[in-house]
């Protein structure tokens, strides 16, 4: 495990407790969480320090649900991927640490590989949200990841952000990243239809923002991704399959 490549708030949230099959939290859960196949889920307490639920990881990674913990997840990503995830769930949970109101509705998306525990790389879809909160205070986040067979991955993270301050959580991890090859939910949706032949405005007026919100989301990528025009950016995002 490359706990080296963590960010300094994450080694402090995160344990390496697996979950008690035996207490009635897991059974709770087990009773009342849908599953369904090549998706395992997680539910990682802050209260308890500990993993409280967790299935689907032996179909999907190769480790038990009673083996599986929060450091492993976290430290099993493929070396291209880690550094970046782990800056992504650092600078979210920083993020979410300072709301106080309608925690449960923020989640992130993002693609990125792990590594099976028998050595293959397994491409994965996975999703983090606040599960349970009190009083401002997030008590429980829960995780999805899905197998996508067919999800080609680049060099590019792609990454999302949702909830009522979409914007904000959006901007705050857009600044924390921009030193990765990354590229967020908004940011691709506008570069999808720059590629379409649309003109800024017309983006703008597509996407119901003000021109001078779409040339923020385009042109800083110029520089991130070292292109000098659209074109190239275009060709550069196809390469990559962020198009």
């Amino acid at each position: 495990m490359d706990l080296e490549s963590l960010g300094s708030h994450t080694k402090s949230l995160v344990t390496n407790i697996p979950v008690d099959q035996e207490h009635p939290t897991y059974k709770h859960y087990k009773e009342t969480l849908p599953s369904f196949p090549n998706q395992a889920v997680y539910i990682y307490s802050f209260k308890e320090n500990r993993m409280v639920y967790a299935q689907g990881w032996e179909e999907i990674l190769g480790y038990s649900d009673d083996e599986i913990t929060m450091l492993t997840i976290v430290t099993i990503t493929t070396p291209r991927f880690l550094k970046f995830s782990a800056e992504l769930n650092d600078k979210a949970m920083m993020f979410l640490a300072n709301q106080t109101e309608n925690l449960e509705e923020y989640s992130f998306t993002l693609e990125l590989e792990k590594v099976h525990k028998n050595g293959t790389i397994v491409p994965l879809f996975s999703r983090v949200g606040i599960h349970k909160a009190d009083n401002g205070q997030i008590e429980e986040i829960i995780g999805y990841s899905e197998v996508i067979k067919t999800l080609k991955l680049g060099d590019v993270m792609q990454y999302a952000a949702y909830g009522p301050k979409v914007n904000e959580f959006e901007a705050a991890l857009n600044q924390e990243l921009f030193q990765h090859y990354a590229i967020s939910r908004k940011e691709r949706e506008a570069l999808i239809l720059a590629a379409k032949g649309y003109a800024f405005k017309e983006i703008a007026e597509e996407l119901g923002v003000s021109q001078s919100a779409i040339e923020k989301r385009i042109i800083p990528l110029y520089r991130r991704f070292n292109v000098k025009s659209l074109p190239h950016l275009i060709g550069f995002a196809y390469q990559n399959n962020i198009l």
